[in-house]
């Protein structure tokens, strides 16, 4: 199974599964793909051998840009990616996609969250869908 992840920053997590995975005969991390050319993470994963691209937010929202980067991917890991993620990457990669950085917006989007400007009716709704205030919330896209 090749793996991407996608980064917007420093790229610890994205290290780490790298290097987690990198004896694993089945599980192979292929790419990394950050929106953000001056991301640290793109050097980490050069200097361990993944290659890497850069998706800045025209390429994102252009599905017959972005899809062919990764055709030959199974499987998308949100490692730190501060990118709203596009109906048709969902499309296609239906439960292919995991968040490893769910926070519940804006209570716990920690620093330099993405959508400090949203409305406080954001936490009202989420505790209406969700009947509960954890902090930790998994979710397949």
């Amino acid at each position: 199974m090749n793996l991407a992840i996608f980064i917007s920053g420093e790229g610890t997590n994205c290290e780490n599964i790298i290097r987690y995975f990198a004896d694993n005969t089945y599980i192979n991390v292929s790419l990394v793909v950050s929106n953000k050319k001056d991301a640290y993470g793109l050097e980490r994963a050069k200097s361990l051998g993944i290659p890497t691209c850069i998706a800045n937010k025209e390429v994102f929202s252009n599905p017959q840009q972005l899809l062919p980067l990764l055709k030959d991917i199974d499987f998308i890991v949100l490692a730190g990616f501060l990118l709203m993620i596009p109906d048709y990457l969902i499309n296609a990669y239906p439960k292919r996609i995991i968040n490893l950085h769910p926070a519940l917006l804006p209570k716990y989007g920690g620093k330099g969250m993405y959508g400090q400007a949203r409305p406080q009716s954001s936490e009202r709704r989420r505790r209406e869908r969700n009947g509960h205030d954890s902090p930790l919330r998994f979710k397949y896209l």
